[in-house]
Order: structure tokens, then sequence, then C-alpha cells
């Protein structure tokens, strides 16, 4: 015998001249075609016909890609005169008459068949690239121009802020300590951290230093009590422990003395400071909102505008003794999300944003809504210090800006 044909040998029989079967060659039955599809039908896919019913479901080639299967095919190759005449009986397998076909065995596979199998795997291959693709797009890799940079420790930044979100739990004051408190509350936190803001804006500090000290004063009054006479001391002392930990040039401890009005002598001051770090363990090392918000606008891409706009709104945060029960990483992420949607007046949270961030727009409009209110109360009432800072050229009049009042009346 001469080779193999489709499905099973001597099933298709050798061409009559005249242009019929050969006696002894049947139709080509369903019994016989039960593990494959029948060459009538395959030859529709080939030829142009409707497409075979049970085919595997894919989706429509693009001109792209159908141009690119035309030039894969080989040039020399030609369709074979194929005629598929189809009997009454719409169960039976059509017969199918081939010509200028000839069996041998250096070629036992049909080319169109051959050809309808390599688009089937082009398909595959096109479709495991489209799915690669649309995961590749659903966010941006902010690092990717980061790479030559050794600063910006490409190789692990991931880690750095996978260990920020579990570690930050434990480094925030718990939200309801002021409890606690016998002679202190929540407005005098306030007037306290509104004084360091404009202390911190005069000794021209680093933004760090800013979100340390308000940590440390509240980590500290939250397993410490603390006469009302003494706070302002635990604010001058935090923020000096600050100091220490993240400027380079540190203001001496008369520079301090002096802001307070000189309320508190030198050997009060050292001994507050002995005071807090052993109550803390010296354990200053925590992620504040700061640690986030850097990463966090790098991922928002944000011009100088949005920076500015988002730290006025979450120093706002800062003064706010509501604001504990949210973690830093939400505090940061919510300031973005507000400042890009006052700025846009729309709602704007991209996938690359969510992706940082691990935060839906959902989970940030309680933040957020907060942060509006703040926002709109920032010019009145006794605590101006944020927004008498952030109305000058050198924060870009931040302050100024309208805020997202369209976020709260969504709520209603």
């Amino acid at each position: 015998m001469a080779g193999s044909d489709e499905n099973h040998p001597a099933m298709i029989g050798p061409v009559n001249v005249q242009g019929g079967l050969r006696a002894g060659v049947g139709k080509l039955t369903a019994a016989t075609g039960n593990n494959r599809r029948a060459l009538s039908n395959i030859n529709r896919n080939v030829i142009g016909a409707p497409p075979y019913p049970c085919a595997v479901n894919r989706r429509g080639l693009s001109e792209k890609f159908a141009a690119h299967l035309a030039n894969k095919q080989p040039e020399e190759t030609k369709k074979p005169d194929i005629s598929v005449p189809v009997s009454g009986d719409s169960e039976d397998c059509s017969i199918i008459e081939v010509e200028n076909y000839k069996s041998n065995d250096d070629f036992s596979v049909p080319m169109f068949v051959q050809h309808t199998e390599a688009m089937l795997e082009e398909i595959d291959r096109m479709d495991e690239v489209e799915m690669e693709d649309v995961v590749e797009e659903a966010f941006v890799d902010i690092d990717s121009c980061d790479k030559k940079n050794p600063l910006a420790v490409v190789e692990y930044i991931d880690d750095l802020y996978n260990f920020y979100k579990k570690a930050e739990s434990s480094s925030c004051a718990p939200p309801s300590y002021m409890g606690q408190q016998f002679d202190i509350n929540e407005r005098m936190r306030g007037i306290l951290i509104d004084w360091l803001i404009e202390v911190h804006y005069k000794f021209e500090l680093m933004d760090e230093t800013l979100y340390l000290t308000v940590n440390l004063i509240d980590r500290f009054l939250a397993v410490h009590s603390v006469v009302r006479k003494k706070l302002q001391l635990v604010g001058v002392t935090a923020m000096l422990l600050a100091c220490k930990y993240e400027e380079v040039s540190v203001p001496v401890v008369e520079d301090l003395i002096l802001i307070s009005d000189k309320a508190y002598s030198r050997k009060e001051v050292l001994d507050m400071e002995k005071l807090m770090v052993n109550t803390l363990q010296f354990y200053l090392s925590v992620p504040t909102p700061y640690v986030f918000m850097r990463r966090f606008l790098k991922a928002a891409q944000s011009d100088k505008k949005l920076e500015l706009l988002s730290f006025f709104i979450i120093e706002l945060c800062l003064v706010e003794y509501d604001m504990l029960k949210f973690p830093p990483s939400l505090l940061a992420a919510a300031a973005i999300y507000t400042a890009q949607c006052t700025l846009s007046g729309s709602r704007q949270w991209s996938k690359t944003n969510e992706w940082y961030a691990s935060y839906s727009e959902e989970q940030l409009l309680e933040c957020s809504r907060l942060m509006v209110t703040y926002h709109q109360n920032a010019g009145i009432g006794k605590l101006t210090g944020v927004h008498r800072k952030y109305s000058t050229s050198k924060f870009g009049y931040a302050a100024k800006t309208e805020p997202a009042n369209f976020l709260i009346e969504a709520r209603f």
C-alpha cells in the first residue's frame, strides 16, 4: 500500500480520469471519523466556506495578523482543486472528490491540512502573546527608567515597600489613645502639631522630619500620661529626636528652647529626650506617610503642582486626631487621589496607582472625603498653620486651589 491517507487507509481511492471515484470506494461515514474532523469540513475552513461548527473558538484575525500568515505560507504552494458535493442525507458526511491528489510515502498529510494545523498553532501563539500584552499594559513599570541608578535600588525596591506595608501597623499609635490621657485632649494635640508645622517651616527642615516628629508624639502619648504644661516640651523634644535621625544639620537645644518662649530649661529638654527614647525603646525607623507619598507620587507620574497639593492635603491630616484610624499608606494614597480629583475635576485613579498603592478607589473614598472637608475649612478657625504655609509662592499657592467638593456631593 502506498502510504497512509486521512483517517483510514483505502477510504479514499485513486481518482478516476473521468472524474468519478473507482469502484469499491464508498462514502466516508460518521463512524469512521469519531476522532478527527472530516476533510470536507476542514476544507471549508481552508477555502473560505462557513467555519466548522465545532472548531476552536478564536477571535477574528486582524488584517495585520492575516497578512502575517500570508507571508509565512510558501509561495510555491498552490491550493488543491477540490470539489465537495454533499449528499442528500444531512446526517451523512459528504463524499469528497479530490483531483490532482497524489499519495506517496514522502507526503502522507495533505498540504491544506498542514496549513490548517499551522494556522491553529499560530492562533494559539498569538493569543498567548496578546494575553501577555494585556497584563503588561495594565500598569506602568515606574522603575524601568532607574535601572542604571544605584540610588534607586530598583533590585529590591518592591521588597522594601512590602516590608513597610507590613511594619506600618505596628509603628502607629492606637486611634483612641487619647482616652487614656487625663489632662490633655484632641484639641490640644492639634494646637501642638499646628505650631510644630510652623516651627518646621521656619527652621527649613526636611519633610521627613515633620512626619517622624508627629509619629513620635503620638506613640509617646499613647503609653505615657502627660500634663498639659509638659505637652509643648514633648513636642519640641520629639522634633529634636527627629532632627537627629533625619537631618544633616541639627538645631541646637537652645534654639528649640528659644522657639518655645523659654518655657523649659535645657535640663528639662534632655531629661524628656531620655524618657522618650527609652519609652519608645529607640524604635525611630518607622514608615511614615512621607515614605509612601514619594513612591505613590512616582506611580502617579506627578508634576510639581500635583505634588504640592498632595502634601498640603496630607499635612492637614497631621493636625487631625481622627485621621489616626487610617494607616500611613492609605493616607498617602488618599491624599494623592484627592489631589488628582481636585486638579482634574473628576475622579482619577489609574491602574498604575492602584497597583503600587494596593488600594482601590472605593477603599480611598472615606478618607478622601474627610480630606476634602479639611481642605474646605483649612483657612478658617484657629489652626491655620498649614493653610498659611501653602499659601506662599514657595509652595505654589496650593492652599488656594478649589476643593474637590463633588467627592462629598456624590455621597448623597
